[in-house]
């Protein structure tokens, strides 16, 4: 094992059985880091599955989650649990993609103002192919690495939640992820991840969020997430996860890393599928962003917490199906 990088818990949040084998796939990766950590399972309230999971592995620690049931809920339980000086989050369909994966991501915690380091999420398509309704500039949707994002080590406002660590001291001291945000079952909400950022580097003015995209992880991808019924239904929950940041943060230090990417990188997309004949792939960047903006529009109509939100998207995943 390698030496002289600091203390480290991993923590992998998990809801479903159905995703054994990928969670079983995420906990081995880890394993075999060629940095030693601390490996910390969180249990989403499901019983059977705390079990099986404690069965599986009594040699990490297998906990459930102790506050409200969702992502951020989860992943707090697994803050508060942690020991090391560093806490890495891996997604339950998530697995390291070498075993330097951790030592990358904790190679730029020699400076003392980096307070958040995150790497990219490479798709796992299931039959190996990416579909023409999901173009580059929309990985997003599948919680992937997109278009827009830089390709060398930058500092970002914000990072993915499959693939991210932060000091436990600055997340710890921000109050953690924000239980009324994130995603909660299948529930495709989101933003918890990015408010969390922004209230760090807001609280300390020096601190940096860094993103190395050589520490890669594979994102799977299943079959349910390739209709256009989920592209949609995700585009309308992440415009009702906008509102709710916007008007948490304000619009100009929530949004405008979205305003960019809506102004360059959309339209480069556009136009270059056009000029491909790929119709599907630019119809869907447009349709996506046109639900992204009617549930940006209807999230700014009021307070919109999660109950509210999961009305609204599962009244559009009815009329989508």
């Amino acid at each position: 094992m390698s030496s002289g990088y600091p203390s480290t818990s991993v923590i992998i949040c998990a809801y479903t059985q159905i995703r054994w084998d990928d969670l079983a796939a995420a906990v081995t990766s880890v394993e075999r880091q060629s940095v030693a950590s601390e490996l910390i399972v969180v249990i989403d309230h499901e019983p059977a599955l705390l079990r099986r999971a404690v069965d599986a592995w009594p040699q990490h620690t297998v906990i459930t989650n102790e506050q409200r049931q969702g992502l951020s809920g989860a992943r707090n339980t697994g803050i508060a649990r942690a020991t090391g000086e560093i806490v890495a989050f891996l997604d339950d369909d998530a697995a390291a993609a070498s075993e330097n994966w951790l030592e990358l991501l904790l190679a730029p915690y020699t400076d003392p103002t980096v307070v958040g380091v995150g790497g990219s999420a490479l798709p796992v398509w299931p039959d190996g192919q990416a579909p023409s309704t999901l173009p580059p500039e929309l990985l997003w949707v599948v919680g992937c690495t997109y278009q827009g994002q830089p390709t060398t080590q930058a500092d970002v406002r914000n990072l993915m939640g499959c693939n991210m660590t932060f000091r436990r001291t600055a997340i710890t001291a921000v109050g953690g992820f924000n239980p009324d945000m994130g995603r909660v079952g299948t529930l495709p909400l989101g933003c918890e991840e990015t408010e969390a950022c922004i209230r760090m580097t807001a609280r300390e003015q020096s601190a940096r969020i860094v993103f190395e995209p050589a520490a890669r992880v594979n994102h799977r991808v299943t079959e349910n997430r390739l209709s256009w019924s989920y592209l949609l239904r995700r585009g309308y929950s992440e415009g009702i996860s906008k509102a709710a940041l916007s008007r948490m943060l304000g619009m100009k230090s929530s949004l405008g890393t979205e305003a960019a990417y809506t102004r360059t990188v959309l339209p480069r997309g556009i136009a270059r599928e056009l000029g491909r004949g790929n119709l599907a792939s630019a119809a869907a960047i447009v349709l996506t962003f046109a639900f992204v903006a009617a549930g940006y529009a209807r999230g700014t109509l009021g307070k919109v917490a999660t109950a509210a939100a999961d009305d609204s998207a599962r009244q559009l995943e009815g009329a989508a199906s």
